[in-house]
């Protein structure tokens, strides 16, 4: 029998989860593990690689032995991961020389703030479609270099490696046999010159990363590499990568331009299909590469919101308001209607439209009324009003949309994709599967394996759970958003 299953490797931000999908899209089983994070000083985040690693490797088989599927049953693997955290390893050893460096860490905001006094960044622009800012990885993987002894003259003698995660992960499930980063992922390094698909000697120049270190750009579907046989009990061929976002694009089936999706996890991302056009924002929107399949590159316009889920996190973890996270819509429910209270979560700085690394969280409009349920309720508050900063932005780019699709582990909340519609002030649409993200990869895999034709045949797959429409009258939904942008102004660094 064909093998008709993919294995989709979802490594995240707070953790690792594998699923397994039927020829239908269909999620058979799954396995997850939490990550730990590590904070050293204040604004930094890293993770232990070698534990995303064992963690990939215990879920892949759990989902597996769920699936009651040996190896030989898969047609492939598709992997999707946290974008931008970056990793250096030793080539001969596989072993990291360093913790990986998370995508919400800020240990290099005066490099880049440096660059950008230097007059760097219109070039940085140009070539890249992002802005100087420690969230890409091209200066976290200087800062190793500059930090580790012994590191940068090793680097350019070609002994060791970087990638982001997916790039890490291929190399341990190939025994180092392949050294590769796909489009999109190489795409948020500030070194890719998204416009000809290749590593720009001169940003390698400028940001301090030696050539040697850097892995090739590949396509998003193809033969990328084949898993060893002592993994998962058979050796199984690697056929999709994507990070994150773009993983949840395609699984979103947001395959023609003008589709725009955002996914809600510890982060919110916004993503904008542009088609084979590299739109320039006016609104400090990033260009960035959708998808390269057959050298053929799309690409998005994507806004990018540090802290959404987090936020939630936070309450559970920092403020013990909540025992878990899914309480948190029980408790806001509580909350008094014109509460008045603001959350700008910015414990790691501000994204898209702002981009302001030096802001920091704060709640606004306490009174002495005010409780758990108004900070919950002004906590969830946040990724709507964050959302539709970006919503705003796409469109002042000219884009008409008219309905937005989400997904994420956030969007079972059915009052909080109510309060989204009612803030943006259009349709916003779940789907049957919400895990987009595993998903996309799973698509991405099985159109190299034959699984699906086509990018439309992937449409087809897309079903709607349910709709949910703006019910707010657009005064009181515009003065809720004056009040956000005002506290907004209050934690801005400049």
């Amino acid at each position: 029998m064909a093998a008709k299953h993919i294995l989709a490797i979802d490594q995240g931000t707070t953790s690792t989860r594998a699923i397994v999908f039927d020829d239908g899209g269909r999620p058979v089983a799954s396995a997850q593990k939490e990550l730990p994070q590590i904070f050293p000083k204040p604004g930094w985040v890293e993770h232990d690689a070698e534990e995303i690693w064992s963690a990939t490797v215990e879920v892949c088989r759990g989902a597996l032995a769920k699936a009651r599927l040996d190896a030989k049953a898969l047609a492939g693997i598709g992997i999707t991961n946290q974008r931008e955290t970056t990793v250096v390893w030793d080539r001969n050893t596989g072993k990291p020389i360093h913790n990986a460096i998370v995508w919400q860490d800020r240990r290099t905001a005066d490099r880049c703030e440096a660059l950008r006094r230097g007059g760097h960044e219109a070039e940085v622009t140009a070539k890249t479609g992002l802005i100087l800012d420690p969230y890409f990885s091209g200066t976290k993987i200087a800062w190793i270099l500059d930090h580790v002894a012994g590191s940068r003259a090793a680097a350019e003698k070609g002994a060791l490696a970087a990638g982001t995660i997916e790039c890490f992960l291929l190399w341990r499930l190939t025994g180092g046999k392949v050294h590769a980063s796909d489009a999109t992922n190489a795409s948020r390094s500030l070194l890719l010159d998204i416009h000809t698909g290749d590593w720009d000697a001169g940003l390698l120049k400028l940001i301090g990363v030696p050539a040697p270190l850097l892995p090739k750009v590949v396509d998003c579907s193809g033969e990328l590499g084949v898993a060893m046989a002592d993994i998962l009990g058979a050796p199984v061929p690697v056929l999709g990568m994507a990070g994150d976002q773009q993983a949840a694009t395609v699984g979103q089936a947001c395959v023609k331009p003008g589709m725009v999706k955002a996914t809600y996890g510890t982060g919110c991302f916004a993503i904008l299909n542009t088609g084979s056009i590299a739109v320039r924002s006016h609104n400090r929107l990033l260009t960035t590469i959708a998808y390269q399949l057959a050298g053929r590159r799309t690409y998005a316009l994507e806004g990018s919101i540090f802290i959404a889920g987090a936020a939630v996190q936070w309450l559970r973890d920092g403020l013990h308001l909540i025992a878990k996270s899914s309480d948190v819509e029980q408790v806001a429910a509580h909350a008094k209607p014109d509460h008045g209270v603001y959350m700008v979560p910015a414990f790691v700085g501000l994204g898209a439209p702002y981009w302001d690394a030096g802001a920091r969280g704060a709640l606004l409009g306490l009174t002495r009324d005010t409780g758990p349920a108004e900070i919950a309720a002004a906590t969830l508050d946040s990724v709507c009003y964050q959302t539709r900063d970006l919503v705003d932005a796409i469109r002042g780019d000219g884009a008409q949309i008219d309905e937005l699709r989400v997904d994420g582990g956030m969007v079972v909340n059915d009052p909080l994709m109510q309060r989204l519609a009612d803030t943006v002030g259009m349709q916003v649409e779940r789907p049957q599967v919400v895990e987009t993200t595993a998903l996309g990869a799973a698509f991405l895999a099985g159109l190299h394996a034959g699984l699906w034709p086509s990018l439309d045949a992937l449409s087809k797959t897309w079903t709607l759970d349910r709709a949910f429409r703006p019910m707010e009258d657009a005064a009181s939904r515009d003065r809720r958003y004056v009040g956000w942008r005002n506290a907004v102004q209050r934690v801005r660094s400049s």
